[in-house]
């Protein structure tokens, strides 16, 4: 029985690759294209004999037009099946791609899992919190290193300014009630005579003169 099915082309063959199918779909792509070159040669030499007979032979110039017609459906034929191989080409690559694709990205979901082992998210999240907790208690040590140590360290501030806006308030009431001038502010009375002005003593020396010579 097997031998009869497989006479007959009966039972199953093995599917091919698919490479295999993309590099027989070329091939079969090469052979069409070149049958539509043929095709278009043979429909512009029989429009050449068509246009040659003309009216003269018309007879002839029909048959050609015939055989045009007959070649230009063969032709469209050819493209439409063109277009399906190359359809199915890029249907094939795009099919290779996306299995290569799945397939990385199967590798990549492994990768992960296998990095991952174990942990989970709220691991993650428990490390996290251990993490903000350390971070605080590093932030408190800073802050008892950076403060006051020994004398000074129980001195109240408000305190101090207290104290210091009353001394400032005591030079002020000082200065309102020193409104006089003080003796060093006076200025120096002269211990000296004044001078007597020239134009008198001159007067007097006249007079003294005038009275030895009437004396005389």
């Amino acid at each position: 029985m097997s031998g009869i099915s497989k006479w007959f082309g009966g039972g199953k063959q093995k599917a091919p690759s698919r490479e295999e199918a993309i590099q027989k779909l070329k091939e079969t792509q090469e052979m069409l294209e070149k049958k539509s070159e043929y095709l278009e040669k043979k429909i512009q030499d029989e429009l050449t004999t068509a246009k040659k007979h003309g009216t003269k032979n018309k007879r002839a110039a029909l048959m050609a037009l015939k055989k045009k017609k007959r070649y230009e459906k063969q032709l469209a034929q050819v493209d439409g099946t063109l277009s399906n191989i190359e359809f199915q080409v890029e249907a094939l690559q795009d099919a290779t791609v996306n299995a290569q694709t799945f397939k990385n990205m199967q590798l990549g979901a492994k990768a992960l899992k296998q990095v991952h082992g174990n942990m989970s998210a709220d691991d993650v999240h428990d490390v996290m919190d251990d993490i903000a907790e350390q971070q605080d208690v590093a932030q408190e040590i800073s802050d008892a290193l950076a403060g006051p140590v020994g004398y000074g360290a129980d001195v109240d501030e408000d305190e101090l300014m207290a104290e210091l806006e009353e001394l400032e308030q005591e030079d002020l009431d000082r200065e309102l009630l020193d409104v006089g001038p003080t003796p060093s502010d006076l200025p120096e009375v002269p211990t000296s005579t004044p001078a007597a002005p020239a134009a008198a003593k001159d007067e007097d020396d006249e007079l003294r003169e005038l009275e030895n010579w009437m004396a005389s």
